[in-house]
């Protein structure tokens, strides 16, 4: 009869070894897809899931396992955020109150759209721009809605206009109010982007 991962675990906890072996025998695919998955380097999911599993052997000794759910959900939250922490650590913060505009364009938006990003890049520029969507809400719908053209559809002033049947000026000033907007969000609220 297969011994549940509860079971195993509390074997292992009781001094059992081979139970945590089997454990990690039992998981170890799902576990190294799903870090695999995530950052898309081999290499280093190799180490993530290295470092999990360390993880989760400390967590398990010092009885820090709660049986909230399955064991391997919990395995993927323990590398989730291990993965984040490597980004994080990895990524040096940028202000936004110390960014400027140039030719009326915030400059934190070039964080989105870089041409060769590895997936280190992606992951922090698909937070910024998840991070930027959420801001958003709090805009006006027509300046929500030149933002998106301009930063997200990487639309020009004139394909705004001519989209929105405004002029290029009321399309200017739509886009630089919306931009001193969120700045105002940023600073009022102490948002720090990352890359």
């Amino acid at each position: 009869m297969k011994s549940t991962d509860s079971l195993l675990i509390s074997l292992y906890q009781k001094g059992d070894e081979e139970a945590l072996s089997t454990l990690i025998h039992r998981h170890q695919r799902d576990l190294f897809t799903f870090i695999l998955y995530k950052i898309n380097d081999q290499d280093l999911a190799n180490d993530i899931f290295q470092d999990t599993f360390i993880k989760i052997i400390v967590m398990l000794k010092e009885g820090r396992y709660n049986e909230e759910g399955k064991f391997i959900l919990w395995a993927k939250r323990i590398a989730q955020n291990l993965i984040i922490d490597y980004f994080r650590a990895k990524a040096k913060n940028i202000k936004v109150s110390e960014t400027t505009f140039e030719n009326d364009e915030f400059s934190i938006f070039d964080l989105i759209k870089e041409p060769s990003e590895n997936i280190e890049d992606q992951l922090v520029s698909l937070q910024i721009q998840e991070d930027l969507l959420k801001m958003l809400q709090f805009l006006p719908e027509n300046q929500q809605e030149v933002i998106k053209l301009r930063f997200f559809d990487g639309l020009s002033f004139k394909e705004i206009a001519d989209h929105t049947d405004m002029s290029i000026n009321t399309t200017l000033g739509r886009v630089r109010y919306a931009l001193i907007n969120l700045r105002k969000i940023m600073e009022e609220n102490n948002i720090v982007l990352t890359r």
